[in-house]
């Protein structure tokens, strides 16, 4: 069996009528083989950019054979090293062609990915939902959920207080900070302090990602999880991370981290380290958390899994498979593959758009925007004045 083709899927993910850091695109991958049988992976990190990667990534695939999956990996990124050292676009591109190998020698063979992987640790997968405030918290939990996670800066404790107060204890919260440029290492542990009366599951992303050393001091600090990890790639994003034990919980995309393997590797790491694994899929499309359903079936220490709970419409019909939440778990397919397929007639529906924009137009990117208010959102009264304007995410 061999490689003859790879395709890509390029599907505008925005919700209708949002742009800003709600834009997205999902780019779905296939591979076909001159048997007829082919796999579908799903790749991130820029995916507008990462499919001209796919597509220069093509020539050294097509003739291969594609069961040989690690060898193909390393192939890649060999050929990639003369760029300098290889971030999300990178790792982007092998991820998706490197998934579908994995759902195509699974259909290959007639056995689900996770079997490939080491078999099976557990049935299904636990999934936690997103909720900005108390009502739609109320909605999951009423649905079934039994994990929430919130975020953003503005009006972060307020939000975390009223859907604590609502939910009761019993419920897992997490809060997500977005690690902003323009957060300080200093502000982020004050933060951090306000939400430790909480219990909170974890506290991500507190810092910019670039800067390890304020993660650990962050680390250090606070008496709570810390999760971190998204915005990195490969092994050697996540490494110092993992070894200097400045995190709890370790969360690699499953559309850029580089490969299941990959994440595979990573699990490996932080296990050695006591450390869990709760993979990011905030951007991603539903075949790439499908191959995190898959991974996460067989890894020892897995926590749980980020999961978009009726975002938008297209995430329904992009793919044939959907799986099904029930009481905030997704049972592992037994199907071969990844047990999904692309639903091609789907995608051309959703034409791609640029996915590169500020917050909102009145957003002013500069470091010291956020100083500003820093008294409002530090102090009991957490509603900043109407004239702020940092985003709507933050």
């Amino acid at each position: 069996m061999k490689i003859t083709q790879i395709e890509t899927f390029l599907v505008n993910a925005a919700p209708p009528q949002e742009g800003g850091w709600a834009a997205r695109n999902w780019l779905f991958v296939k591979v076909h083989t001159d048997e007829g049988v082919y796999g579908v992976g799903e790749a991130s990190g820029w995916p507008r950019v990462v499919q001209t990667a796919i597509e220069d990534l093509t020539c050294l695939l097509v003739g291969e054979d594609p069961t040989h999956i690690e060898r193909l990996w390393q192939k890649m990124m060999g050929s990639i090293m003369g760029h300098g050292m290889t971030g999300v676009v990178g790792f982007g591109a092998m991820t998706g062609i490197e998934m579908a190998l994995w759902d195509l020698k699974g259909k290959a063979l007639g056995v689900p990915v996770w079997n490939l992987l080491g078999g099976k640790m557990r049935d299904k997968i636990r999934v936690y939902a997103h909720a900005h405030d108390a009502e739609r918290a109320r909605e999951l939990v009423d649905r079934g959920y039994t994990a929430i996670k919130t975020g953003g800066i503005r009006n972060c404790v307020e939000s975390v207080e009223a859907i604590r107060k609502d939910v009761g204890s019993d419920i897992d919260l997490m809060v997500d900070v977005h690690g902003p440029p323009w957060m300080t290492t200093r502000d982020a542990i004050a933060l951090g302090r306000r939400l430790e009366d909480y219990d909170l599951f974890f506290y991500e992303d507190p810092v910019a990602p670039e800067n390890i050393d304020a993660i650990a001091r962050v680390s250090e600090a606070l008496d709570m999880p810390i999760a971190a990890g998204e915005r990195h790639a490969g092994i050697w994003g996540v490494k110092e991370l993992i070894e200097r034990e400045i995190i709890d919980v370790v969360q690699p995309d499953t559309g850029r981290a580089g490969g299941l393997r990959q994440m595979q590797k990573i699990a490996a790491m932080a296990e050695a380290h006591y450390i869990t694994m709760a993979p990011h899929d905030g951007s991603l499309g539903p075949i790439a958390e499908m191959a995190a359903v898959h991974l996460m079936a067989s890894i020892p220490n897995f926590l749980i899994l980020e999961h978009l709970e009726d975002d938008v419409p297209q995430r329904y019909e992009v793919m044939s498979g959907q799986p099904t939440v029930v009481d905030s778990h997704i049972a592992v397919p037994d199907a071969p593959g990844l047990g999904v397929d692309i639903v091609e007639e789907a995608c051309v529906k959703y034409p791609s758009e640029g996915n590169i924009s500020l917050p909102e137009d009145t957003y002013d990117y500069q470091y010291f925007w956020t100083r500003e208010n820093r008294a409002t959102w530090l102090s009991n009264q957490e509603k900043a004045r109407s004239s702020y304007r940092p985003g709507s995410v933050f």
